[in-house]
């Protein structure tokens, strides 16, 4: 085989191996594997952690995506659209690296550039992009499936685990909220239309009434967000249906 030859075969077989990887989608497990969404989500952790907020790193983003994952798993979605509710859930909130104002939209146009550079189809990206920016309570809405997968996973993440300094004495009402809260599932019944979060909490810790002092906009929006879904939202306390 001559060297003119030789360059032409190896630049078709360069052509092919990039096209065969262009029509691969990308997973979530690609995803957590990037150095640049490690840095993101170890730095917004530690900048909310500066500015006296619950954890907000590795922990809840590895919960929030699989709890978006299940979610649409359960109610019969398709596989990868489940997995693209993991992806943006896993990314939700990145943009508390750079600020908490509008972080829901900062995340998104994060997002963008890493889905960008690992190849993502545009039809997928802004499917994701959009979950991520419509996630908070105070400015976003579900308009996808999606988007309402990540909103449910995220805004029912209540748990003692997140809480930094475990002092049931403190006088922070969001830490003492989720200090009380030894367990919490969200539970998603397909039969019976049903999103229903059980929360098993210490009110020698914290009373029920504050939670919903700290919750009550959030339980807006994932009721909201599994209307979206075909669903009823529930809310269990200590086994008491209280939504």
């Amino acid at each position: 085989m001559t060297k003119v030859a030789t360059k032409a075969f190896v630049v078709a077989a360069e052509k092919l191996l990039e096209t065969e990887q262009a029509s691969m989608p990308v997973t979530l497990e690609e995803l957590k594997e990037d150095p640049y969404v490690k840095a993101y989500i170890a730095q917004a952790d530690k900048h909310m952690e500066a500015i006296g907020f619950t954890e907000h790193g590795f922990r809840h983003a590895d919960l929030v995506s699989h709890i978006a994952m299940n979610v649409l798993k359960r109610l019969g979605y398709p596989e990868r659209e489940a997995e693209l509710a993991g992806m943006a859930g896993y990314l939700h909130d990145i943009g508390n690296s750079v600020g908490r104002s509008f972080h829901a939209v900062s995340a998104a146009m994060m997002a963008q550039s890493i889905f960008t550079r690992l190849g993502m189809a545009p039809e997928e990206m802004i499917l994701a992009m959009n979950a991520i920016g419509n996630h908070e309570e105070e400015y976003g809405m579900a308009t996808s499936p999606i988007g309402a997968a990540v909103i449910l996973a995220d805004k029912t993440d209540v748990h003692r685990s997140r809480v930094r300094t475990p002092n049931p004495l403190t006088t922070d009402i969001h830490d003492r909220v989720n200090l009380a809260a030894q367990r919490s599932f969200l539970k998603v019944d397909e039969d019976r239309k049903l999103i229903e979060l059980e929360i098993d909490t210490d009110t020698n810790i914290s009373q029920v009434m504050e939670y919903f002092e700290i919750f009550l906009s959030r339980m807006v929006i994932c009721r909201r967000a599994a209307e979206f879904l075909g669903c009823q939202f529930g809310l269990v306390i200590n086994g008491v249906k209280l939504l």
